[in-house]
């Protein structure tokens, strides 16, 4: 996890953000041991109790398993649970607004798919 910390949002978001990335991204997968909490804390010159809340929401939305006296786990499931809930948090947040602003534009939706799949940009 790199550090850049943003004023706009607590810290605790953003580092379990970042986790949720690192799930969607492959880089933790289910099993595997999340940092300690003291390890996190004293990387990134956090607070412990600023790592601990973010990871008690991982384990409240059961992204991550505690167990007692071994650490944080990845649960089986958690990245293909957050990609479902991404990808409908895409479709009802993000594309809608997506969508008008190529219509603003003028852009054909299918000159945009067949670039897109040429790899070039719209």
């Amino acid at each position: 996890m790199s550090v850049g910390w943003n004023d706009n949002t607590p810290i605790y978001r953003q580092l379990k953000d970042r986790v949720i990335g690192m799930m969607l991204d492959g880089v933790l997968k289910a099993g595997d041991a999340l940092p300690s909490v003291r390890q996190v804390a004293a990387e990134y010159q956090l607070n412990p109790i600023t790592v601990s809340k973010a990871y008690q929401e991982l384990v409240d939305e059961q992204l991550v398993e505690k167990r007692r006296g071994i650490g944080m786990y990845v649960t089986e499931g958690a990245s293909e649970k957050l990609l479902a809930s991404e990808r409908e948090r895409f479709m009802r947040e993000e594309w809608p607004a997506m969508l008008e602003r190529i219509r603003r534009l003028g852009i054909d939706p299918a000159a945009l798919l067949a670039q897109t799949q040429a790899g070039g940009a719209a």
